[in-house]
């Protein structure tokens, strides 16, 4: 082949070796590790899902909101093969270092271990266990690679019936070049590999087992029948036109966006709930059986999370069961700010680290603020929380839906600010009156004549007075609404088009239930949630 020598072939065979050399540590390393996690029933503790969280704590805020607009739900996979190719690209780097420089190349992997340990001492779920994992994992690597170079850098040793140059005993000559133990190397790789799988089975089984402790848990949940159930949907209430949004979000379809790489799976036998801080005269611990006992309210519910565009798919309408949060609160004694209480933040803590702070205001003025125990009739989906999440109508989901929810502590604003509120969201976040056009989608064709356009507009805790829609930025027509189940959910609408030929743009906007209309200000979601008004355009044949 042109450019390639005599020479340069062997060399670049034992380069190839050596970075099989590498992948084959990273894989002892990574395979090791999940398995301590397993053993110590930590899976949140395996190196891809600590090394992951730490990655999205350091992105940019602006590269996460790319990641959820361009990758949605899949951007939590595509995050955990980024780091899987950056690791095994180090790896590839360290397998070639060791042909010349062993034991420097063996100790970078235990430099990849030493950021697994302080990604682990870094989270706020974390224990002092969850060392052991990166520890483990970086030590076998590091000894893994240090054998298989010792293979294809070994001295000489006499080879049956040959000689080595200048005459001397000499290793049997091949395609690795001087030095090389084929027989060796074939063996330490081939263990390192059946170890590695071996480990990696043995680590999902028992992350196997751990999940199907809390999925038994979670089929063994039975819902009461609520003691306040949801009032009646109205007739008409969804409309039913094809490519209209449904009233009710099937929990398959409903968004999810959070930073977990890993789906807490809980076992909601073992679950618990403390409820403490300032305030609180009477310190709770709750189980889940503690609030299935409890007076269950039932409610249809709108969520929409700030990072949603205009127009965009993160908003759902669910039917939910669970115990009003207020009750709880006026339990442990606590009092709102109005009246005197001296905490005005509710911070909830998830098992996966995440806080969230909500107003202890708004918990407290008579809305429906509940933990979820179940969504459209069935317990919780672990995606979305299980065994108990927040939900509170009219505030976006950073500040008030904390998922796999475990602690509740009474604080102030300015004595802690919550995980997003860190990161520059604002603390508070009402959420804001928007519509969307759901048909005709964006650059559609349509047929001239009656098209019907329709969608949904939200403005929960509020609710929905009026929507209107123009086209070509002419004069603004009321579209139909239709019968609003409560102020906290969505409405849908629509508006009969007389479409004529050619290109058109198609607008909404929607007024709320104070009388405020939507902006036409377009403001990106940082802060506290976008604004403007939806437009599509649409040919007409």
């Amino acid at each position: 082949m042109p450019g390639v020598t005599a020479t340069s072939s062997p060399r670049l065979a034992r380069a190839g070796l050596g970075a099989l050399s590498g992948l084959l540590a990273a894989a002892t390393a990574l395979a090791s590790a999940e398995l301590a996690a397993g053993l110590a029933d930590r899976p949140e503790a395996g190196p891809v899902a600590v090394v992951g969280a730490s990655v999205i704590d350091l992105t940019p805020q602006a590269v996460k909101e790319w990641a959820v607009q361009t990758l949605g739900p899949e951007n939590k996979t595509w995050l955990t093969r980024g780091v899987l190719a950056l690791s095994a690209l180090f790896a590839m780097g360290l397998g070639v270092l060791a042909l010349s420089r062993r034991v420097l190349a063996s100790a970078g992997v235990l430099v990849f271990g030493a950021i697994g340990v302080l990604a682990a001492l870094d989270r706020p779920t974390g224990v002092a266990g969850d060392v052991v994992p990166p520890l483990v994992g970086a030590g076998l690597g590091g000894l893994v690679l240090y054998l298989l170079a010792g293979r294809l850098t070994a001295p000489p040793r006499a080879a049956e019936g040959g000689v080595g140059p200048a005459g001397l005993p000499g290793r049997e000559q091949d395609f690795g070049g001087p030095g090389f133990d084929r027989r060796g190397f074939v063996i330490v790789a081939s263990a390192a590999a059946a170890a590695s799988a071996g480990a990696g089975a043995l680590g999902q089984r028992l992350d196997s087992s751990s999940g199907a402790e809390a999925t038994a848990s979670r089929g063994a949940v039975r819902l009461p029948e609520p003691n306040s159930p949801a009032p009646p949907q109205p007739s008409g209430a969804d409309l039913r036109l094809t490519g209209l949004t449904p009233f009710f979000t099937p929990n398959a379809d409903f968004y999810r966006v959070d930073t977990a790489l890993v789906v807490p799976r809980v076992d909601a036998t073992r679950w618990s709930l403390r409820v403490h801080g300032e305030g609180v005269r009477k310190p709770l611990t709750l189980t889940f059986d503690d609030l299935l006992g409890r007076e269950l309210v039932e409610r249809d519910i709108t969520l929409a999370c700030v990072s949603n565009q205009v127009g965009g798919p993160y908003v759902g309408n669910a039917r939910w069961i669970g115990v009003r949060l207020a009750d709880i609160l006026r339990e442990a004694g606590v009092q709102a700010p109005s009246a005197g209480g001296p905490a005005d933040q509710l911070v909830a803590r998830s098992v996966d680290g995440m806080t969230i702070g909500t107003p202890v205001e708004t918990v407290l003025d008579g809305r429906d603020a509940l933990l979820a125990l179940g969504m459209n009739g069935a317990p919780l989906p672990f995606r979305h929380g299980f065994p108990v999440r927040m939900v509170v109508p009219g505030l976006f989901g950073y500040v008030s839906a904390c998922k796999w929810l475990r602690e509740l502590e009474l604080t102030t604003f300015a004595d802690y600010d919550a995980y997003w509120v860190r990161r520059d969201w604002a603390a508070k976040a009402p959420v804001k009156t928007q519509s969307r056009i759901d048909t005709p989608k964006p650059l559609a064709t349509v047929r001239r004549g009656r098209v019907p356009v329709a969608g949904v507009a939200w403005a929960q805790h509020r609710g929905i007075a009026r929507v209107e829609v123009r086209v070509d930025e002419g004069a603004w027509q009321r579209a139909e609404l239709a019968p609003a189940a409560t102020e906290d959910t969505w409405r849908q609408w629509v508006w009969e088009w007389d479409a004529t030929p050619g290109r058109h743009q198609v607008e909404v906007r929607a007024t709320d239930g104070d009388g405020r209309t939507q902006t036409a200000r377009r403001v990106g979601t940082i802060p506290d949630g976008a604004t403007g008004r939806h437009t599509v355009v649409v040919n007409v044949d």
